[in-house]
């Protein structure tokens, strides 16, 4: 059967309008973007390994855009405009956070239109506070507090704290070169904690690190952390 070559050509204008149409769909373009907090302090956590969720109800899109949560707690997310529904899933965060009624994780009304900051509130069950580090040559010792937040029926015991030097930025169990560990069961005063690590040779050499400390609770997967400092060692 012969087509006529004007079809051809008009067949082509129709698909070709149409592939225009789909190719250009505005991208999302307003970010949104702010911290999870504990009053005005940083909960610090492990890179990439607590999720904020958002849902765009109505718009098509079934799943959820994910933001992750920074070492310093910070998050960010590129989205079109209009109404989204923000959670941090459940069993997800050594931290409380806009807790129903029945216990349960509840959403949070977020309305997007341009660029914006929104930071949240999270209650953890500890804080790591007031750590200082010392070093005598290639020894770290830090001394530092672990203060309960949360007590009575919802309250969490220590399983361990650590303290973790590594090379880089990213510090926690999965980036670190050294580590040491204290039990929770061998802490005897949460007020006055030390710990010591050796750090190893560094290849190449540099005469600095980076420390945090880790607290890893009894039934909770994420662990809460002192913010990140750098320091000089000899």
């Amino acid at each position: 059967m012969k087509i006529s070559y004007h079809y051809i050509i008009l067949l082509g204008l129709v698909l070709g309008t149409a592939s225009c149409k789909k190719d250009n769909y505005e991208a999302p373009a307003s970010t949104l973007s702010g911290r999870i907090m504990y009053n005005n302090e940083e909960i610090g956590l492990e890179y990439n390994q607590v999720p904020i969720e958002l849902y765009q109800p109505g718009f098509g899109k079934v799943g959820a855009i994910t933001a992750p949560l920074s070492q310093e707690g910070k998050y960010s997310a590129l989205l079109f405009d209009g109404d989204y529904k923000m959670i941090i899933p459940a069993s997800q965060g050594p931290f409380q956070w806009r807790e129903s009624t029945a216990g349960r994780r509840d959403t949070l009304a977020v309305k997007v239109s341009g660029n914006q900051t929104l930071d949240l509130q999270g209650t953890p069950y500890f804080m790591i506070r007031a750590a200082t580090y010392t070093v005598n040559g290639k020894t770290v010792t830090a001394n530092f507090r672990a203060d309960q937040i949360i007590t009575g029926p919802n309250a969490k015991t220590i399983e361990r704290i650590n303290l973790y030097i590594n090379k880089t930025q990213f510090v926690s169990g999965a980036d670190n070169l050294i580590n040491a560990e204290i039990a929770g069961s061998a802490i005897t005063n949460p007020a006055a904690i030390t710990l010591t690590a050796t750090t190893p040779a560094i290849v190449p050499a540099q005469n600095y690190v980076f420390v945090r400390i880790g607290l890893k609770l009894n039934g909770v997967e994420d662990m809460i952390f002192s913010p990140l400092q750098k320091i000089t060692t000899n």
